[in-house]
Formats: C-alpha cells, structure tokens, sequence
C-alpha cells in the first residue's frame, strides 16, 4: 500500500464510513441542458433517448441543477438551448450537459446530431449539426465543474450513406473520436472512443441505467462515481461496452451529491494540502494517552476500481492500534501507535508502513467518531462487530 493510500485511509479522505465531504460550494448555482433525440427524420428512430434524457433530467433536479429539457431536437432547437445555456453556465459552480442520441466524428472533429439532420455529404456537418467542441466551451467557464455526458457512440446509420468530399477524406469511424479537454471539464462517453455503445432493450440504455442509479449517490466524488458508472455497464453488457472519461481535475474533490444529513450536520470541511492540516497535539499530551470513546474497532468503506473494501482500524487502550482490509489485498496490514486525548490524535505506524505519521483532531459522537487529518475532515464508524 502507498503513502498515499494509506493518508487516505486515516485521514479521512473521500469515503469514510461510506460519508464524504460537502460539496465545495453546495449552495453554488448549478444549470443543466439535457437533450435527448430518438425521433430521426432521415434515418431509424432510437428509443431509449427521450426516456434516457427525461430520467437523467429528473435526477439532475434532484441534484439542485436548474434543467433545460429538449425531447428530439432540431438543429435550431439545440443551437439555440446551447446559446441561451451557455449565457446561464457562464460564472456557475457547475454546469453539466447530457446528450443521448446518434453523434459521430468526422476528420478528427465530433458531432451530436439533431433529429432533423440528412448529412448527405461529410462537410454538411458544419451546417447541420451541433459540434462537440462548441459544446465543451459553454461549459468551460463554471467554478467548480464543466460536465459533457454522452451517450452518442450508437452505430450510425449516416455514415454509411454519407458522400465524401475527397476521396482522401478521412472516413467517419465509428463511435466519437478521442478529445482532451481543458480546465475543469469533463467529458464522459459511454463508450470509449472508436468504440459503439448500446441502445438497450429495457427503458433506458445501459450506460444511462448504470447513471441513474449511481449519479444521486450521496457522498461520492465524481470522478468515483464514473468509475462505478463504468464498472456497472461492463458487468450489463458482458464487457462489450465500456465507457471512459476524459479530462483532468485538480487534487480538489467534487461531488454531485451532498452526503447524508448526518454528515451535512458536522460541517465537513474540504479536502486540503498538507499545509492546512491541523496542529500537532499539545506537547502537554501524554504519549500513549487514550480517550475511551476511541478504544474499539472502527471501519471505513473505501472504493476502489474493484468496487468496495473495508478497511478496519482496531484502537488499543494501551495507546496501540492495527489496521487490515477485507479483502486484504486492496491494502497492506500495518500497525503503531497512537494517542488520542483532549480532542487532539496523533499516528505513527512502525510495523507495515515505514516513517509515516499524522495528526489533526477528533471529536466522538455516539458510534461516529468525526476525525480531521491532514487530507480534510469526515468519519469513522464504529464497527457492530
């Protein structure tokens, strides 16, 4: 297990007890455009599209996001919802646009395509359908998240029949070509490039299904919740499908959902760098010293690209502790010391784990036990165990 691993373990970083920190701004103004097309005039309709854009919209409200909703979109309408979206997402904490429909590349450039679209010919795109880099730009200047969801890689009846201008002309492949946006955007396929994505035989397709049931999880940061997005279409699909996302965020944690009331009440801060880790214990601390809230086994649920572990933290009244995961192959057994005395704790792991220590401070509520550390504050929970 790393370093960093292991901080994360102690310190209380994104997934404690299966709680996380708030949202950066939870009170930060959040807009919405969900599109979602099925109705294609030129080519066979889709029929999980308008349902799919439905359901994501309803779950984007229950998220705090002011939604704009377009069922079947013509390339009017979609020009103009993205204008009149941009103007609201300009100066937003979060700004987030769902597409399901046909999109496609064409030369290296991709594009969502409206219902009313004939593209004839390779260079009609520009005049009949809504770029993806247009898209990305209404969404680039939000506080905290620029988020592009799309679930437009379905094989595409328009490039079969498709004139090129040049012979030389690269040809549209399928699925959308990979992109590398900047800033605080993010942009999720649901199927990675050049490959093609699922319609679905059930209400909604399999990558807007595995959404749905993981977009309004509390406390999961986002880039979390596309890993469990991912994994859950996988398993549907038998590995066929496999969506990816692209772009970089900063070491900052994002969430969607704010966490349960319980952890909304203590006022968790943000994770923070090292520099703004609380100060070490007062000297005047006994080395050793035990508060007896603490003495007993605490667990965290901890996720990782194979879903989630348990890691399990045993406190000692002698001023020792032991640490082991279940599985225990998603982290290294470790043991130290600790001390945990006037609200103040301090770790150093001596068995396991090679010149580490931390520190911060810690209040008990009940079987919750409110740890700050040097990645943020959230919870431990004491184990039924």
């Amino acid at each position: 297990m790393n370093r960093r691993a292991f901080v994360s373990g102690l310190a209380v970083a994104a997934a404690l007890a299966g709680l996380a920190p708030l949202p950066a701004a939870a009170d930060g103004k959040r807009v919405a455009l969900v599109i979602g097309n099925g109705a294609y005039r030129s080519v066979p309709a889709l029929t999980n599209p308008p349902t799919d854009a439905g359901d994501i919209a309803a779950a984007l409200k229950r998220l705090g996001f002011a939604v704009t909703l377009i069922r079947n979109g013509s390339f009017d309408d979609m020009r103009r919802s993205l204008i009149a979206f941009g103007r609201e997402a300009a100066g937003a904490d979060m700004a987030a646009v769902y597409f399901a429909g046909h999109g496609m590349e064409i030369n290296g450039d991709n594009w969502l395509i409206p219902v009313d679209a004939e593209l004839k010919r390779d260079t009609d795109a520009a005049n009949e359908a809504i770029s993806l880099q247009s898209v990305m730009l209404q969404v680039s200047s939000t506080g905290s998240l620029g988020l592009v969801i799309l679930d437009a890689c379905r094989n595409n009846p328009f490039a079969a029949k498709m004139s090129r201008s040049i012979a030389t002309r690269a040809a549209t492949t399928s699925g959308l070509g990979r992109i590398e946006p900047v800033g605080n955007v993010l942009v999720a396929y649901a199927a990675r490039d050049g490959t093609t994505a699922l319609d679905g035989d059930g209400r909604n397709s399999p990558f807007a299904a595995a959404l749905l049931r993981n977009i309004e999880a509390p406390g999961v940061e986002v880039t979390f919740m596309f890993r469990n997005v991912r994994d859950d279409v996988m398993e549907a699909t038998r590995n066929e499908q496999q969506p990816f996302v692209y772009g970089s965020l900063s070491r900052k944690a994002i969430y969607l959902a704010a966490p349960p009331a319980e952890s909304a009440g203590a006022k968790q801060a943000n994770i923070a760098s090292a520099a703004a880790a609380p100060a070490l214990p007062s000297p005047a601390t006994p080395a050793g010293a035990i508060d007896p809230a603490l003495v007993g086994t605490w667990e965290i649920m901890v996720a990782s690209g194979r879903g989630q572990s348990r890691w399990i933290w045993q406190i000692m009244a002698d001023g020792t502790y032991k640490f082991h995961a279940e599985p225990f192959r998603s982290a290294q057994a470790h043991e130290g010391t600790v001390t945990f005395a006037n609200g103040r704790w301090t770790l150093h792991a001596l068995k396991g784990m090679r010149n580490y220590s931390d520190a911060g401070s810690y209040e008990v509520r009940d079987s919750i036990a409110v740890i700050t550390g040097k990645l943020g504050t959230g919870y431990w929970k004491r184990s039924v165990e």
